[in-house]
């Protein structure tokens, strides 16, 4: 059985970012202290309780995924705000856009009689049409012990250069088996899926990932954290919500207020703050930036 990679926090992230970029998928432990996780579940642990399980084998009837979690629970804004998490998406992501985003935050409770899900890529999410860039940074954070009586992450340390259309054979497939507070952090492009829950207890794992700021979000997170809930956020939380532009015209809107009321191009934060300085599209250094990576181009 292949294993995953582990690091303690402090490990250089150097390694982190070349055991990723090989394997697809790897374990940082100790990332979150019992009194976190216990605020992690007192937040939302009704919201957990209160929501239902999937519809389709997919989804897992035996499966919750609790959303919306940046507008209901202060601790997981600071765990998307990580700053090694974001150094990460620094590394793998930046390459390929101005600014990456939030893209999903669900709270994944894999209760007792769960089944494995199905092996997948997350980048599917946008079908086939993206190659040869990652458009995703995955984390999921262990609110309880990850086992694989209990439904560990399946991983397939290796897939990330894996046509789409390659089946995963049973002893490619590892486990990301880890003490809660610990937090696996996967591409979009390797394959993994849910595991099998064979114990009597509940798995659960805060899924909080990242994309391409120019990409379509998984989770809509200006309806799931819209603005009235959004304005009350730092401003970097803001900015990584999608509360910002993508690139130089990527993201401004036109506020519908009565002539002459109001900008007729705004960038997102408007909605938070009418009276920042407003733009006809992106800032300058959005343009700049346009400019250079047109002039690098082949």
């Amino acid at each position: 059985m292949p294993t995953l990679k582990s690091f303690a926090p402090h490990a250089p992230i150097e390694a982190m970012i070349g055991a990723l970029k090989t394997d697809g998928a790897i374990i940082i432990n100790d990332m979150m202290s019992q009194p976190q996780v216990e605020q992690v579940e007192a937040e939302l642990g009704p919201y957990i309780e209160a929501t239902a399980g999937g519809r389709d084998a997919f989804s897992g009837e035996r499966t919750t995924r609790t959303g919306a979690l940046i507008a209901r629970s202060p601790s997981v804004r600071k765990l998307v705000m990580d700053a090694k998490i974001l150094a990460l998406c620094d590394a793998i992501l930046l390459p390929n856009c101005e600014r990456y985003q939030v893209h999903l935050t669900q709270a994944i409770r894999i209760m007792p009689g769960q089944k494995a899900q199905s092996i997948h890529r997350d980048r599917w999410a946008w079908g086939t049409f993206l190659k040869d860039i990652e458009p995703q940074l995955n984390t999921i954070w262990a609110v309880t012990d990850f086992t694989v009586e209990n439904g560990a992450t399946q991983v397939v340390p290796g897939s990330v250069t894996w046509p789409d259309k390659r089946r995963t054979l049973p002893e490619e497939i590892g486990y990301a088996q880890m003490p809660k507070g610990s937090v696996l952090i996967y591409l979009g492009s390797v394959f993994h899926g849910g595991g099998a829950n064979k114990s009597q207890a509940d798995r659960i794992g805060l899924n909080l990932t990242y994309t391409l700021g120019w990409l379509r979000q998984e989770e809509n997170q200006y309806l799931s954290c819209p603005p009235e809930i959004a304005r009350t956020l730092e401003p970097e939380l803001q900015k990584l919500l999608g509360y910002a532009m993508g690139s130089y015209a990527l993201g401004y809107f036109t506020p519908p207020l009565p002539p002459g009321q109001g900008p007729e191009m705004a960038p997102g934060t408007y909605a938070l703050n009418p009276s920042d300085d407003v733009s006809t599209l992106g800032s300058e250094d959005l343009l700049k930036a346009l400019g250079q990576r047109v002039a690098a181009s082949t």
